[in-house]
């Protein structure tokens, strides 16, 4: 790296990992949609930016039924987005410029237009037809009582050959039969091929339910359901487990690669659950999201439990990772209530300087929010099939807001979505200008952690633990002790140092002279973050 002169740097570990949904990041051809060619075309501005590798979220072929996580083919680049030279040229030019590419993989389920699936219900005896989960009844009743993700029965019933297939999600999207060991091996292969073109990784969406209960038993009472995981007989069974595993020893044969797990589990999140897919911190996924800050209430002491569960809950030798936006669920700053964009810049630097990998959802760095629809310009079925009670996941997915020009620069046409009616301040190129923006937030907490050990993979050790709206905590590498303190309220707090000598190496105040040595008390202004670094007998 550029900045980063450490000979035990390991870039998923250390470095800051950016989320793209390729569709909203930049149209090249202006045809409303964003593609590879507009992600080449701002490598530039991550590279500024300072992260060190880029997640896709999917951008194989496909049908659309759920925004590209309905994969026909996954081994090609779905038209929309561009091509495989196209997919070729940005993959070296990342690497050229230091930025590692992971890509989305969807493990549970393919489109209903996937070959295998067309194979599979094509008759009862085709060689295919178990790599699918198929059940005959003896009667016109549903094989059992699990639902999809959204509600209704997981079973569609398929005429032609008078049986029902499963499908965690929409009809449109069956599920594999994970215990067939053809199908296994051949989705291997295609995971070694996407390895073997050079991506550093994979996020796994929804890598928890590939494991069914081979009985296909009834799960129990919806609240079993939902507050007893280990009771559910369609996710998180043994095999799931099992999976994982062989998926480990294969990308182990690359060298330098991540798997990045989502595991899926309703609201609040479960860290013993994320933490359980991490094995014993080397045979097993290497990192899994735990989503419990999603639902947690702007409240310092929340914060901290969430954050503290998952330091504790993680195997010794395991790696723990954090997100605050996603491409499913409401921005973060959404999430804020009052004061929003100042209490998204005390979250960014929360994000940035915990123990574990950060995950930055684009534009997140600029501050951007969720777009409202009306219902004839929603995009997700999900949105129009549950409007209005929910307005479904286009909210979190509008265009990336490059400048205050036509459609925030993203696109010379009318985009997909529709640019948030914020663009004309909320913006990179007009953020660029402004020291305390939020962009310049990020800009400069990642120049820090790159420069800083402690940052990176140091200790954590917590000093305030949420109590009156304040989390602080120590992070050390050797001789570098720092300390991030964090106000989460309105109002100001007196803060007290501990033992030692310290000066600001960070602080979210425009005029905090930075290197003036701080005295035992001092307050914290509102909605305030400092970085402090102790003095040691060289300094």
């Amino acid at each position: 790296m550029k900045e980063q002169q450490y000979a035990d740097f390991i870039w998923w570990k250390h470095g800051v990992i950016y989320h793209i949904y390729p569709r909203s990041f930049k149209d090249s051809n202006n045809d409303g949609i964003g593609d590879l060619p507009g992600i080449i075309e701002k490598l530039p501005y991550l590279v500024d930016l300072g992260v060190d590798a880029i997640w896709l979220s999917p951008i194989y072929p496909s049908p659309f039924k759920d925004s590209g996580y309905d994969i026909s083919d996954y081994t090609a680049i779905s038209q929309d987005y561009g091509d495989l030279s196209d997919f070729r040229l940005l993959l070296n030019l990342a690497h050229e410029a230091e930025i590692k590419v992971i890509m989305d993989l969807v493990m549970n389920h393919t489109s209903d237009q996937h070959p295998w699936f067309v194979e599979s219900s094509s008759s009862i005896d085709n060689p295919k037809r178990d790599w699918y989960i198929w059940k005959k009844t003896k009667d016109t009743n549903q094989p059992n009582n699990w639902k999809s993700a959204f509600g209704k029965s997981a079973w569609e019933f398929h005429e032609p050959t008078q049986a029902y297939y499963l499908h965690s999600f929409f009809k449109e999207q069956p599920d594999l039969n994970w215990r067939k060991k053809d199908m296994r091996i051949q989705f291997f292969k295609e995971i070694e091929f996407w390895l073997n073109l050079g991506v550093d990784g994979f996020r796994l969406d929804v890598i928890n339910l590939l494991g069914k209960d081979r009985k296909l038993r009834n799960n129990p009472s919806i609240f079993r359901f939902l507050f007893m995981e280990k009771s559910w007989f369609n996710r998180n069974r043994p095999r799931s487990y099992k999976i994982v595993k062989k998926l480990r020893k294969l990308i182990d044969k690359y060298p330098n690669r991540v798997l990045i797990g989502e595991i899926y589990n309703p609201p609040p999140g479960d860290s013993q659950l994320v933490a359980s897919y991490l094995g014993n911190g080397k045979d097993s996924l290497h990192m899994a999201f735990d989503f419990s800050l999603f639902f947690k209430r702007w409240e310092a002491k929340k914060f901290y439990k969430s954050i503290e569960k998952l330091q504790n809950e993680i195997p010794s030798k395991a790696w723990p990772c954090y997100v605050l936006s996603n491409h499913d669920l409401s921005r973060g700053i959404n999430r804020f209530g009052k004061n929003k964009f100042e209490k998204a810049r005390v979250a960014a630097m929360l994000l940035l300087t915990l123990r574990g990998t950060p995950f930055v959802y684009y534009g997140e760095e600029l501050g951007m929010t969720n777009i409202s629809l009306k219902r004839d310009a929603i995009v997700d079925p999900l949105g129009k099939r549950f409007w209005p009670l929910y307005k479904g996941r286009d909210k979190s997915r509008s265009p990336m807001q490059w400048n205050a020009s036509i459609h925030g620069g993203f696109s010379y046409q009318t985009p997909w979505l529709p640019v948030n009616e914020n663009y004309a301040f909320v913006n990179v190129e007009d953020q660029l200008n402004i020291p305390t923006s939020m962009l310049n937030t990020y800009k400069a907490i990642i120049k820090l952690r790159k420069k800083s050990k402690s940052l990176q993979k140091g200790k954590w050790k917590p000093l305030i633990k949420g109590d009156d709206q304040i989390i602080a905590y120590f992070r050390t590498n050797k001789d570098e002790k720092l300390l991030v303190v964090l106000n989460f309220s309105a109002k100001s707090k007196e803060f007290k140092l501990p033992k030692g000598n310290y000066f600001t190496i960070y602080s979210l105040l425009k005029d905090f002279e930075n290197s003036k040595p701080l005295n035992k008390n001092f307050i914290l202004p509102p909605f305030s973050g400092f970085i402090l670094k102790k003095k040691t007998e060289n300094q």
